[in-house]
């Protein structure tokens, strides 16, 4: 008989050691799992360079047998999903563990008995951290490796987001034929982001205006806070190119926008999760210099009063299609659009106009408690 599981919290140095390391046994011999960069998630579990902590707080868990690590989750509560659904919800997140249904029960009530403990009616995940962050369980498209903040598993952890492959030779036929009558008024024009120090923090405040105008009522979303907003500009002035963000305008006022960030999975494939001593300096050659081949398009949005117009459907086409030209024109052979929650109707229609095909599934899982 095995022996017993031990569920421990994660405090000390070679703890979390153990915890950022344990993925690397999960998927080994998995040839499309990219290792994350060892010192960016070290960064991330911390509240001193994470802003989500700032109005969330969190419990890490770790699973041992015989010595050995053999899980891991995180619990966490989010205030502001508290502030805006009243619904008593705590998350789970960042869960891995050995092919043993023991161990996934284990940790598994570990976060469930911290988030009842903390006063919650219902657990929610995988979560990891947020919305934000990187949801979902891959249920579904594990033969090819994760764009960007998406999550890749084994098949057998299991449940649901899907994400949609896009590639250069999707038809336009359909869009330009939409796009020529929608945009005939000449009402609706089209920019890049401007990104010199003089307008680049006002242009990330209006692209999260849409964003959370357009995504208000979607499930579970909870708006960025400035913190997050300002780590995200961070973020965006490093990867992003203006090409790689456009904005449609309707009758002078902003009102859709879509950014495609390069693949930085692509970029660290071979790096094995760390920087140093000289892997720094190849990922900024491959993210400034040579690009890559692959990139992701993880925001795109329409103000709320025109998602169900035909006004709506020509500017959420025609920044998808201005940012897929510049980078297709550049080099860039695959794309992913995502995530797009499954009972999203309207934005899985235009997606898959335009080309869009589903090629891997997510699932989150729900418990009351």
């Amino acid at each position: 008989m095995s022996a017993p599981v031990e569920i421990v919290p994660v405090q000390t140095k070679a703890q979390w050691r153990d915890f950022h390391h344990l993925p690397y046994g999960i998927y080994r011999g998995d040839p499309n799992w990219v290792a994350p960069l060892l010192l960016e998630r070290s960064f991330h579990f911390q509240p001193a360079h994470n802003p989500y902590f700032k109005h969330a707080k969190a419990a890490f868990f770790l699973a041992y047998r015989d010595g050995k690590p053999v899980g891991r989750i995180t619990a966490q509560i989010d205030q502001l999903h508290q502030e805006r659904y009243h619904d008593q919800t705590g998350h789970f997140g960042f869960i891995e563990a050995i092919d043993d249904a023991e161990v996934f029960q284990a940790l598994l009530k570990a976060a469930e008995d911290w988030l009842r403990g903390e006063g919650m009616k219902r657990a929610v995940g995988p979560v990891s951290f947020s919305l934000w962050d990187q949801p979902g369980l891959l249920v579904k498209g594990f033969d090819t490796p994760p764009s960007v903040m998406m999550n890749h598993h084994r098949p057998y952890y299991a449940d649901r987001m899907i994400a949609y492959r896009y590639g250069p030779d999707a038809t336009t036929e359909t869009l330009e034929k939409l796009l020529a009558r929608a945009l005939r008024s000449g009402d609706v024009t089209l920019r890049n982001i401007r990104m010199d120090k003089e307008h680049f923090k006002s242009e990330v405040a209006m692209l999260l205006d849409i964003i959370n105008d357009a995504w208000s009522d979607n499930w579970g979303y909870v708006p960025m806070t400035q913190a997050e907003i300002d780590d995200l500009a961070g973020i965006l002035k490093v990867l992003l190119r203006p090409g790689d963000v456009a904005i449609a305008e309707y009758k002078g006022q902003p009102a859709a926008f879509a950014a495609i960030f390069p693949n930085l999975n692509e970029a660290i494939r071979d790096m094995n999760g760390r920087l140093f001593p000289f892997n720094w300096i190849k990922l900024l050659w491959r993210l400034k210099v040579t690009r890559t081949k692959t990139a992701r398009m993880p925001m795109m949005g329409v103000r709320k009063s025109l998602q169900s117009s035909p006004v709506g459907a020509a500017l959420a086409l025609s920044v998808i299609r201005s940012v897929r030209e510049f980078n297709f024109s550049r080099g860039v052979v695959d794309s992913e659009l995502s995530w797009i929650l499954e009972r999203n109707d309207r934005v899985r229609h235009v997606i898959e106009m335009v080309g869009g095909v589903p090629y891997k599934t997510y699932r989150v899982y729900e418990k009351p408690l």
